[in-house]
């Protein structure tokens, strides 16, 4: 990956903040996780996800998945911000569903 590479703003729901990352690897999580994460209102763990993302992510973007759990955070907080995933509401441990 380029030093230069094309970089995307992503949110942080939590505080409101957007900041710049690279977009190679946001894509490729963002598109990964909205694939793997369930409409059911149950969803799935932050771990359950996590392992089925894994697979999914390209070699050469994530090897070995070098920082996917990063990525997953970044990615999760900006879509949550964009309204395209939720946490399940009084989930322990939390859970995440996509919007339908």
């Amino acid at each position: 990956m380029s030093k230069t590479s094309e970089r995307v703003p992503v949110v942080n729901v939590n505080t409101g903040r957007t900041t710049q990352v690279e977009g190679e690897k946001y894509r490729a999580m963002r598109s990964a996780v909205l694939e793997c994460l369930p409409t059911s209102a149950e969803g799935l763990t932050v771990a359950e996800l996590k392992a089925l993302v894994l697979p999914r992510l390209p070699q050469v973007v994530f090897p070995g998945g070098e920082k996917a759990g990063w990525w997953l955070k970044c990615v999760q907080l900006d879509l949550e911000a964009k309204g395209l995933i939720r946490r399940v509401p009084g989930s322990k441990p939390l859970r995440l569903s996509r919007v339908s």
